[in-house]
């Protein structure tokens, strides 16, 4: 674990989708330890246990589990970290991740229609179900998880979704600023991480399903200035700033967090 500063988020609560695995587990350690009161919301039962982790750890955290594929899951999401934190300071949005790797002719229809339904909806639904409440309380933090794949080989369907991500960013915070809300994103590149517990999508199914997983694996290094993949706590830092009173004059913007890659 990185540096953490106790007291950054004192008093703060923060929703954190995606928070069962990878970056959104990392950030809600990291919040926690920080002081913040954290509803961990995951579609996957084992976001339960990573909530009781963080009470055996002496923080607070609270467990939800939603498909937030769907406006009602995101709605009941919402709804749910409410009745547990009474109120909502900031919500990170990191729901989302490639589900196939291959060029985009061998995409099929249905493949094109998951990938757009896994890395933009989740963030557009979460974002709609939490502005009333930010709105009325006329202050509150979005952050939204993009990706530096919006330039990349592979995953066109994923790099469109996360294209949306950033436009969300860009013109939700001019929407809303005037009520006192920020709205930010990370751009993640290539991230080291723990082998996944409950898997995105199916592993490849052949050797050229391989190659062409290889291939993006390759071409993310070659695009990273530093010629690496970056660790969870590298992501986690960068969206804990934006999430925090340090990052009080920033809006609209995203922040590129791969190595040197631009995305």
């Amino acid at each position: 674990m990185s540096r953490v500063y106790p007291g950054r988020f004192d008093g703060r609560t923060v929703v954190v989708t995606g928070a069962a695995q990878g970056i959104g587990w990392a950030v809600a350690q990291r919040i926690s330890r920080e002081g913040g009161l954290v509803a961990l919301v995951d579609r996957a039962e084992m976001v339960h246990e990573r909530a009781a982790a963080l009470i055996d750890e002496g923080q607070r955290g609270y467990g939800v589990t939603a498909d937030l594929e769907t406006y009602p899951g995101a709605e009941s999401a919402i709804a749910t970290a409410l009745g547990h934190l009474g109120h909502i300071d900031v919500l990170i949005n990191n729901v989302g991740g490639t589900i196939w790797a291959r060029p985009f002719e061998h995409y099929e229809p249905q493949q094109i229609q998951a990938e757009i339904q896994r890395s933009l909806f989740p963030t557009l639904w979460s974002c709609r179900a939490v502005l009333p409440h930010l709105i009325d309380r006329r202050s509150g933090v979005i952050v939204n998880v993009a990706s530096v794949a919006t330039r990349g080989i592979n995953r066109v369907p994923y790099a469109a979704a996360k294209g949306g991500v950033k436009a969300i960013t860009s013109a939700l915070a001019m929407e809303v600023a005037d009520h006192g809300i920020r709205v930010v994103a990370t751009a993640p590149g290539g991230t080291e991480a723990p082998p996944r517990r409950v898997a995105r999508g199916p592993a490849p199914a052949d050797d050229r399903e391989q190659r062409w997983y290889q291939q993006i694996v390759t071409q993310t290094t070659e695009s990273a200035l530093m010629k690496r993949y970056g660790t969870l706590d590298e992501q986690a830092a960068a969206i804990c700033f934006l999430a925090s009173d340090e990052a009080s004059y920033i809006t609209g913007s995203v922040l590129p967090v791969g190595g040197g890659d631009q995305g």
